[in-house]
């Protein structure tokens, strides 16, 4: 079969090959491969989560000529501000399967064929990049999806490889500096205050891989960070995956009894027996905190889909330092903030589209009693 697949692939790029195709250029991606693309790049497939995202960041989602198998599914609970404003992707070929699974024998049926394949999460999952490469015939470029903490210039590093790629520089350098004034302001609003005058918080019902309970939290939450808040689950030297997910015990929340609860809606996949949500309604332990008693638990946009939802954690923080310290926060309206963020990074307002697929309960108390 591996054979077979690198004859086609031999065929498919004599057979497109022309002067122009053959004028290329020099690319290192994250993994510090030295890659040949195309001079000029029309054609790609994003492969791994996010990737796709980011993509649609540099306004170029158009090149994308066919996606993987999550784009197709069809689902109750939808929470990818990119996917929500590019519905189109629903109708395009599919070249594999998601998190990186590619099929290559799909992706050499392709037509028009993609000139490179980008990729994200090649490390830990999905087909291997190399070996993709070798049996398709086509470039691919590994990116480092990164975050919005410690992994932030390898976010921008990967944004501004792809942007070269795509044609779309200065665009890729427009996105990185909406993320940092996002940040800045953010931080400036809030850093003067006081630790003792922090309020203490927590976030549960965070995804990771799928939906969790509410015991399941971000240690390194950003949006918490951002606007200064005291994340009880954050401790001081914690690195790499304690600091992107953990699941805290019951009884520790209990021992906290946070000043503000959080609440992570990709919960509500579980269902209405089940869940984050059902377990501060239900669960006696939670019953006795007193943000539930006294309705201090709020609701906010999904975290973790298909990987971080960058434009989410931005709209989050804003909510976030709304309810911590309104006076910092009088000219905000999240709702509004989040449609600015949303039309900025993907092209459309969609907070109340997202908002409405998960039972209205962003950016306002959560009925838990």
């Amino acid at each position: 079969m591996r054979q077979y697949l690198q004859l086609i692939a031999l065929i498919v790029s004599l057979t497109l090959a022309t002067p122009v195709c053959a004028e290329s250029r020099v690319i290192i991606d994250s993994s510090q491969r030295t890659i040949d693309v195309p001079e000029n790049v029309e054609h790609v497939i994003c492969s791994g989560a996010g990737c796709l995202r980011l993509l649609t960041y540099l306004e170029a989602q158009s090149l994308a000529v066919a996606v993987d198998d999550i784009e197709s599914r069809k689902k109750t609970f939808e929470a990818r501000p990119y996917a929500l404003a590019n519905l189109h992707f629903t109708t395009l070929p599919i070249f594999g399967g998601f998190r990186g699974h590619d099929n290559p024998e799909l992706i050499l049926t392709l037509e028009p064929q993609p000139q490179v394949i980008l990729k994200t999460y090649a490390s830990s999952m999905g087909y291997d990049p190399v070996e993709l490469q070798n049996q398709t015939g086509i470039p691919v470029v590994v990116l480092n999806y990164g975050n919005l903490g410690d992994l932030r210039p390898q976010l921008y590093q990967s944004l501004r490889v792809m942007g070269e790629i795509v044609g779309k520089q200065h665009r890729a350098e427009e996105v990185i500096s909406f993320i940092e004034e996002q940040i800045a302001d953010l931080k400036q609003r809030t850093a003067d205050i006081p630790e003792q005058k922090r309020p203490s918080v927590f976030v549960g019902g965070v995804a990771f891989k799928g939906p969790h309970g509410y015991q399941s939290t971000e240690p390194g939450y950003p949006p918490f960070s951002f606007v200064n808040a005291r994340n009880l689950a954050y401790r001081k030297g914690i690195t790499g995956k304690e600091l992107s997910h953990s699941d805290v015990s019951k009884e520790k929340i209990v021992e906290w009894n946070p000043d503000c609860l959080f609440l992570d809606l990709s919960t509500l996949q579980l269902g209405d027996q089940a869940g984050g949500l059902f377990e501060l309604r239900n669960d006696a332990a939670y019953r006795t905190l007193t943000a539930v008693k006294e309705g201090r638990v709020y609701g906010l946009l999904p975290y973790n889909w298909y990987t971080k939802n960058y434009g989410s954690i931005l709209a989050n923080a804003f909510f976030i330092g709304k309810q911590l310290y309104p006076d910092r926060f009088t000219d905000v309206d999240p709702a509004s903030k989040a449609d600015e963020i949303y039309t900025f990074l993907v092209g459309k307002p969609i907070f109340n589209t997202m908002n409405n697929i998960f039972h209205g309960l962003a950016y306002k108390p959560v009925p838990v009693n």
